[in-house]
């Protein structure tokens, strides 16, 4: 059971270091390629869906000090 334990964390440790990386490098290239491809108005659709699921899992994965 413990080594469940430890598993899981080490992946929530994971999650925790990936996700500002991949929204700060998928927003910036997903954004222009659709205003550019598609239109202005999929782009901007795009960065608000982005932009708020990023937010949201940036919220959820965050780590306080001190706060197991």
């Amino acid at each position: 059971m413990q080594n469940t334990a430890s598993s899981n964390r080490g992946l929530l440790r994971l999650v925790v270091a990936l996700t500002p990386m991949a929204g700060s490098i998928l927003f910036p290239l997903v954004v222009p390629i659709l205003m550019l491809r598609v239109s202005i108005a999929s782009g901007v659709i795009a960065a608000v869906v982005i932009g708020s699921l990023w937010f949201a899992a940036m919220l959820r994965t965050s780590e306080m000090p001190g706060h197991h």
